[in-house]
């Protein structure tokens, strides 16, 4: 059994640490922005260690791989130096803050090709995604002409929602395209198996000035759990809104939106993807169903089902039909398929999670993406 520790306390810290147990794979600790905060997060978590700092993880000989659940700007040091103490890694999304540190990243990992380097794109892993995907490889679709689709959330709406990932120092330049628009990129990447070629973006900020809390608010905590707040206000240089227009290669279409400030909307990622044969759509609040649209015959609506499924989807499906799969599964599934290949012992085999070359050409597009907005053309993917 392999032996991984986690690195932040915040939201999505405590989803892996339970998502690994659920892959047997065991939690040694937990490091937090502070001491008290591992401390707390160790005891609420039944953790073995609070870890003091980072050196205490990659200094730690029980610690097998690192998960890195930070601020986006701790992400590169820390990926780099656990890398190079010959640890596994497996980094949240976004991997760097740009890509001269993900081209770097990418190098070091190169440099040790008996490690895991993977990103935290767990998206890919819900059964129908798999299912879609091995349908468009054995031509259900035909050529698929066009991409539409949207991440869509509201827990940035009032003035007075806060979190670090409104920092650009923080967070990085983009905000609403880095945060879930990667995850909506990465997916269509991985579902149809396109590169874009070139994107035409346009971004906005509606709300500015925010009133920024000062003392901590956890993401996604509603003001009734947080008490009374004392504010200050805060001009923001992040978008809360995006679209971008993708040309792919062979020739399809794209159109994706995103926006942090869409009331009612809490976490939905959708999608509709259009080919000559055949239609396929997605919305991942509604993820164990798959539609599929037909000109000369009904339409079809698939519900998740291991019997229904494509040998890869049933790979990662747990639970019978009508036992819906969820969020949390997809962090284990993507955890077995991690530390599956790992006890293989196959490095030469397919990986089949996202790499840190993944991660990297998220971050190129992201960076076209703001090019793109700033001088308001079309650019190119190199």
């Amino acid at each position: 059994m392999f032996t991984a520790a986690v690195v932040g306390t915040g939201f999505i810290g405590p989803v892996h640490v339970e998502a690994l147990r659920r892959a047997h794979v065991s939690v040694r600790g937990i490091l937090g922005s502070s001491p008290q905060k591992s401390a707390e997060a160790a005891a609420s978590l039944g953790l073995e260690m609070a870890y003091p700092d980072f050196q205490a993880i990659v200094d730690d000989e029980a610690v097998d791989a690192v998960h890195i659940t930070t601020p986006n700007q701790l992400h590169f040091d820390m990926a780099k130096r656990a890398l190079k103490r010959g640890k596994h890694v497996i980094c949240e999304k976004p991997l760097a803050m740009s890509s001269a540190e993900t081209a770097e990243l990418v190098a070091v990992a190169a440099a040790h090709p008996h490690l895991i380097a993977a990103v935290n794109y767990n998206i890919r892993f819900y059964p129908i995604v798999h299912h879609l995907r091995d349908l468009i490889r054995s031509g259900e679709l035909g050529e698929i002409y066009h991409i539409r689709g949207a991440y869509v959330q509201d827990w940035l709406l009032y003035a007075t929602d806060w979190n670090w990932r409104l920092v650009p120092e923080e967070g990085g330049a983009l905000r609403a395209i880095g945060d879930i628009g990667t995850h909506w990129m990465d997916l269509i990447a991985f579902v149809t198996g396109l590169r874009v070629e070139s994107l035409l973006a346009d971004l906005s900020t509606f709300v500015s000035p925010r009133r920024k809390p000062k003392q901590a608010v956890a993401t996604f905590k509603g003001k009734e759990e947080s008490g009374p707040v004392a504010y200050e206000e805060v001009e923001i240089r992040t978008e809360d809104w995006g679209a971008v227009l993708f040309h792919y290669e062979g020739g399809a279409r794209g159109t994706m939106n995103v926006s942090q400030v869409n009331a009612g909307r809490k976490n939905q990622l959708s999608f509709e993807i259009a080919g000559a044969k055949a239609a396929a759509a997605w919305d991942s609040e509604r993820p164990n169903e798959l539609w599929i649209g037909q000109r000369g015959a009904p339409n079809g609506h698939l519900l998740k089902d291991p019997s229904l499924l494509s040998d890869s989807a049933r790979g990662i499906t747990s639970y019978p039909g009508g036992h819906n799969e969820g969020f949390p599964d997809t962090f284990k599934q993507l955890y077995r398929a991690i530390y599956g290949y790992l006890s293989a012992g196959n490095f030469s085999l397919p990986k089949p999670f996202p790499t840190f070359e993944d991660g990297h050409h998220e971050v190129l597009l992201c960076e076209a993406i703001l090019r793109s907005h700033e001088e308001r053309r079309w650019v190119g993917i190199g």
